[in-house]
């Protein structure tokens, strides 16, 4: 049996509060290590230098794709949501790290 979308939106909601719970950076690692496998973690990190390089603004995509090993549907799809989608989880993380440095 499939879970329904409340289950799934439930289960997203512990997952946050299990993240918000952490208070180091090895407790961060040590949980996405156990929760996700090596190749999960890496198309994580992809992802996210992806959205880092883009957010610089200075190497194209298809520069992007090969610096990153990422496929350009992958920087595509980044960009698209640091551009254009609701949630907006990229632009905050940036911005905060930005703000941090």
């Amino acid at each position: 049996m499939q879970p329904s979308p409340q289950d799934l939106a439930d289960d997203q909601d512990v997952l946050v509060r299990a993240l918000l719970s952490l208070d180091s950076a090895a407790e961060v690692k040590a949980f996405l290590n156990d929760l996700c496998t090596p190749a999960e973690l890496r198309a994580f990190a992809e992802r996210f230098k992806v959205a880092r390089l883009l957010d610089e603004g200075q190497l194209s995509y298809r520069d992007i794709a090969t610096r990153t090993g990422a496929s350009t549907t992958t920087v595509t799809r980044v960009a698209r949501f640091l551009r254009e989608m609701p949630h907006q989880g990229y632009r905050v993380v940036l911005d905060k790290l930005k703000d941090s440095q």
